[in-house]
């Protein structure tokens, strides 16, 4: 890439960028007057970290319909948050349906369980579009099936799950619901009572807008996990065991106090925009680059059809150029940053068909530009003129 050439980020499915100003500004007020140990110090500067970590658990609230704020527990990101729920939630014996959408941050846990505890794991497959069946989910569950574990968005296709009728299932068969929610908190309208909604992982870098190291995970008020960490929490102190009060029992250890400040502004930016308009305006852009690109020879799109209801993910291959050929030329020739290989979703590729070769993933965000769009189509194209089956 040029020096000071303008980057073309394409990759908000990893991380959002840029982030609105109020974040940064938010951070940055933290650092100076509210950085002590929130929940530990009476102290005034302790008890204005309380007060910003609290707002941020409203404002989480408010999003996805949790009665009480205090039922959101803060984590370092999604993954933390799926090990949480997982790990927290399973005993040896218990079933769990999967499906093959799933990100690694829920399949491994759940075949480290299968390892150590011999807990029984369905994953129920997706058609070559990433397009699940609610029959054969239903079908998966038996008698001892605990928990069903769906990405509400996958992470590959951009293809989104029908988690209100999944949620009808469940609580019809007495199945709890984890929901992975990286890619669409922010994003998509998420309401965890309407939607039956037990266990929601959500991360504070993408949809929400906020830093890295934060996100969280919303725990149902009748359901109780075993923490993931034991520790300092400032409550209970004198007791040998981890805490019941939430959220403190799930939050051992100092809390990213100047992080989760972030979020928070992040989280106020997506209310007041609304999640609708800017799934809306994602999409928008999505069908554009979608729309480019099938019309350049040798390109194979991945997921739902264009027009067809989807995140802001565009995976696609191009006959002839190996994916991370075609990301470095992009990145390095024309300032374009996608991602390519498997994104972490080794049976979301072997659903696609595209386990040996991985693929390349451009992902639009809220402050993508149109321009953006023509000129990541017109790079491909002179890429794959360049150095596709028809140019080497």
């Amino acid at each position: 890439m040029q020096e000071n050439k303008p980057i073309i980020y394409l990759d908000n499915a990893a991380t959002s960028w840029p982030k609105p100003p109020a974040v940064l500004e938010a951070m940055e007020r933290s650092m100076k007057e509210s950085a002590a140990n929130p929940g530990r110090g009476s102290h005034a500067m302790a008890v204005k970290a309380s007060r910003v970590l609290f707002e941020t658990r409203k404002r989480l609230a408010r999003l996805f319909g949790a009665k009480n704020p205090n039922d959101i527990a803060f984590a370092l990101n999604t993954t933390h948050a799926l090990n949480l729920a997982i790990q927290g939630l399973l005993k040896p014996g218990d079933h769990v349906v999967a499906t093959t959408l799933e990100h690694n941050s829920v399949r491994r846990p759940l075949e480290a369980l299968k390892r150590r505890f011999g807990i029984d794991v369905t994953y129920v497959s997706a058609d070559a579009r990433g397009i699940l069946n609610i029959e054969e989910i239903d079908a998966a569950i038996m008698g001892k099936t605990r928990l069903l574990a769906v990405t509400h968005s996958s992470n590959l296709f951009g293809s989104i799950a029908p988690v209100g009728e999944i949620g009808e299932i469940t609580r019809k068969r007495g199945v709890k619901l984890l929901v992975d929610a990286a890619q669409s908190a922010g994003v998509l309208p998420i309401d965890v009572g309407s939607m039956g909604i037990d266990l929601l992982a959500f991360p504070g870098h993408k949809g929400l807008m906020g830093p890295q190291g934060t996100g969280g995970l919303f725990i149902h008020p009748d359901l109780e996990l075993e923490p993931l960490m034991q520790g300092g929490t400032g409550s209970k102190s004198e007791a040998p065991e981890q805490p019941l009060v939430r959220p403190d029992r799930y939050e051992a250890g100092t809390q990213n106090t100047v992080g989760l400040a972030g979020l928070s502004e992040g989280v106020n930016y997506v209310l007041k925009e609304t999640p609708e308009a800017i799934h809306k305006k994602e999409q928008q852009l999505t069908f554009e680059l979608m729309a480019g690109l099938q019309e350049i020879e040798g390109i194979t799109l991945l997921g739902p059809e264009l027009g067809a209801d989807r995140t802001a993910i565009v995976s696609f291959l191009v006959e002839g150029i190996d994916p991370s050929e075609m990301a470095f030329v992009l990145d390095q020739q024309f300032g374009i940053a996608v991602r390519a290989g498997f994104h972490c979703t080794p049976l979301g590729h072997e659903t696609a068909g595209t386990y040996e070769t991985g693929a390349v993933r451009a992902s639009p965000g809220y402050f993508t530009e149109k321009s953006d769009i023509v000129s990541m189509v017109e790079a491909v194209k002179e890429i794959s003129q360049a150095l596709g089956k028809s140019g080497r």
